[in-house]
């Protein structure tokens, strides 16, 4: 029928709390606050973090331009539209609002953006989808990436779903890395494309 096999991966994981004893980049460690700290506790240690608290919030409209500008210094692209495009969708046309931003003293320094998926193709589980996630390059050793999947997955298991899943291009080593290490698996479904041709 002309469909070909896409050069992407589709990668899930069961959606439970992320112990933050098992996150990739080091050995991150909680406040008693509760709040993500992903500073050794001993500061004059050689390679220690400083220890900068990574919180996250609900993603706001106002946050566009930080988005865009995040993104750009990642791809080298201005994707202006399709943030437009998903803030609108995440914070308007969505019944369960879960994307997040993170900061790091007051600066927005990362961002996730997830939907709540609740059935598609004759399926009625309900699954969130991971679309987005963006690092700024200044604070890529800082466990940005780490804060913000840990706070979605907690958000996610309050609100009971199950599974997470998401799509990245084959090529993309360094996220599928990440994503895998902290226990996404590749999913027992295959991704399709089709071009779509005009008259």
């Amino acid at each position: 029928m002309g469909f070909e096999l896409a050069p992407r991966y589709i990668l899930e994981r069961n959606v439970s709390y992320m112990s933050t004893n098992n996150i990739e980049e080091s050995d991150p460690y909680t406040t008693e606050e509760n709040e993500n700290d992903f500073s050794g506790p001993l500061s004059d240690q050689p390679g220690a973090l400083s220890r900068n608290k990574i919180s996250c919030r609900s993603l706001q409209s106002s946050d566009l331009d930080t988005l865009v500008r995040i993104d750009q210094k990642v791809t080298g692209l201005d994707r202006r539209s399709y943030y437009e495009r998903k803030v609108k969708e995440a914070l308007d046309e969505s019944g369960i609002r879960v994307s997040l931003v993170a900061e790091l003293n007051g600066v927005v320094v990362g961002f996730i953006m997830a939907r709540v998926d609740y059935g598609e193709f004759d399926r009625t589980e309900s699954v969130a989808v991971l679309d987005t996630i963006g690092v700024d390059p200044g604070f890529v050793h800082h466990h940005v990436g780490a804060a913000l999947l840990a706070q979605l997955l907690g958000n996610l298991a309050t609100l009971r779903l199950e599974k997470i899943r998401t799509e990245i291009d084959a090529e993309r080593f360094e996220l599928s890395s990440f994503l895998m290490n902290n226990s996404f698996y590749p999913a027992q479904r295959l991704s399709f494309t089709h071009e779509v041709t005009r008259n």
